[in-house]
C-alpha cells in the first residue's frame, strides 16, 4: 500500500514539475513564467518530497522533508518576487495583451521607491 500512496504522490510531482517546465516554455513574458514556475514547480516537488517520507516511513526523515518543503513555501515566493521586480527594474518589457501595469507613474526608477498613489497619466 505505501508504493501505492508512493507512486501517486511521485506522479502528481513529476506531473506539476512538466507543467512549470511547460510553463517557462509557453508563457511570453518573464512575469508569467515567474508565475507559472514558483506555483508549479514547489507543489511538484513538495510532493515528491511527500512520496519520500512516505516511502522511507522514518521520523528522520519525515522532519527533514517538512523541513524542506517549508522552507520552499517561505523562500520560493521570496525569489519569484525579487527575480520579477529585477526584471521590472531593468526595464524587461511586459507582455503586449497586459491590459494594466500597476506600478507604472507609481514606482521611482532613480530612487527605488514606490508612491501610495498613481501620477496622473498625460491623456487626463
Amino acid at each position: 500500500m505505501i508504493e501505492a500512496i508512493t507512486a501517486l504522490f511521485l506522479l502528481l510531482g513529476a506531473l506539476f514539475i512538466l507543467i512549470a517546465g511547460l510553463g517557462v516554455l509557453r508563457m511570453p513574458d518573464v512575469y508569467l513564467r515567474m508565475s507559472a514556475t514558483s506555483k508549479a514547480a514547489t507543489l511538484g516537488v513538495g510532493l515528491v518530497l511527500v512520496a519520500t517520507a512516505f516511502y522511507f516511513d522514518d521520523f528522520g526523515i519525515t522532519a527533514r522533508v517538512l523541513a524542506t518543503i517549508v522552507f520552499l513555501l517561505l523562500t520560493t515566493p521570496v525569489a519569484a518576487h525579487r527575480i520579477s521586480r529585477a526584471a521590472y527594474l531593468t526595464g524587461v518589457p511586459l507582455w503586449e495583451k497586459t491590459k494594466c501595469d500597476e506600478l507604472q507613474g507609481r514606482y521611482d526608477m532613480d530612487t527605488h521607491t514606490l508612491s501610495g498613489s498613481a501620477k496622473p497619466s498625460q491623456a487626463e
